[in-house]
């Protein structure tokens, strides 16, 4: 057995490097706080761990060759990402009405509880398109096996390990926004622009097709 492991990395690190739904929400849990930022990015780490041990085991074939399947986990992945732009609006006019009146912004009320760790595994569980990167990708750089179960287990464990040094790195970058969207009409734009982010991306998911 052998593994093209340069090719395999740069595939990876263009990967984490080209936004996506998981980007978005580690960097805007890290605008929040470092703590949740670093939550957020080992939820989606673990989500990514999910999908890895679902292709070891053979189970994402049956999302790759059942329509049905893979339609109802694009659709859950759409509308959880739709969910979080319409919160991230919601919360935008909120902060535009506190900033109108003078008061303080209320907090936004289905974050309380709810830890980017849980926002940061469901983007990424929910994303059929990593499902198919450990189906169909990651076996591209395996070569001289009829068993690739281990080395796409070797390689995910790989991608899991970068993805948190990335992420963490990220986190760090982010943090240094909480000054900033300390101002309500910074904070306003921001939550739009996240927001209807989330918005098409949850849309664009939607209408993908495998």
């Amino acid at each position: 057995m052998s593994v093209d492991l340069t090719g395999f990395l740069g595939v990876v690190v263009v990967a984490y490097l080209v936004p996506g739904p998981d980007f978005l929400v580690v960097v805007r849990s890290a605008a929040d706080s470092p703590a949740r930022g670093r939550a957020a990015a080992l939820g989606a780490q673990t989500g990514l761990c999910v999908h890895m041990l679902a292709a070891a085991a053979g189970l994402s074939l049956i999302a790759d060759r059942s329509p049905v399947v893979y339609g109802a986990v694009k659709l859950l992945g759409a509308a959880y990402l739709v969910h979080l732009g319409v919160r991230a609006v919601l919360a935008a006019r909120r902060t535009a009405r506190a900033h109108g009146t003078g008061t303080a912004a209320p907090p936004d009320e289905p974050a309380r509880g709810r830890s980017g760790f849980t926002e940061g595994f469901l983007t990424n569980v929910l994303n059929p398109k990593a499902a198919l990167f450990f189906l169909s990708v990651l076996p591209q750089f395996v070569h001289g096996t009829d068993s690739p179960a281990r080395p796409i287990l070797l390689l995910g464990v790989l991608d899991v390990l970068i993805g948190v040094v990335f992420w963490f790195a990220l986190v760090t970058v982010a943090g240094r926004l909480r000054a900033l969207l300390a101002r309500p009409r910074v904070r306003r734009r921001w939550d739009l622009t996240t927001g209807w982010l989330f918005i098409a991306m949850g849309l664009t998911l939607a209408t993908a097709t495998p």
